[in-house]
């Protein structure tokens, strides 16, 4: 990582952004304090194939733990006593 003023940033632009090509982070800063950072564009994807394949099933797992509709109770009453017999 690279930290640099903004005066800097302005004379060297070029040669900033192909340290960031390079994959290198560089960070301009004003009075010190960071303003910009320049970051690599990711070339690959952010997920794989495996992990929107684990992240499916999970979700077909969790629809299959859930009840149906009908045979959730309509009325508070019983609700609360489903609730009071389950803990």
């Amino acid at each position: 990582m690279q930290s640099v003023g903004i005066y800097e940033a302005k004379s060297r632009f070029s040669a900033l952004i192909e340290l960031v090509e390079q994959g290198e982070e560089v960070r301009i800063t004003r009075h010190g304090k960071e303003v910009v950072r320049l970051l690599p564009v990711r070339r690959r994807p952010v997920i794989t194939d495996e992990q929107i394949a684990r992240e499916l099933g999970q979700i077909d797992a969790l629809h299959a733990s859930i009840r149906p509709l009908a045979e959730v109770p309509s009325r508070p009453d019983a609700l609360r006593r489903e609730g009071r017999a389950s803990a």
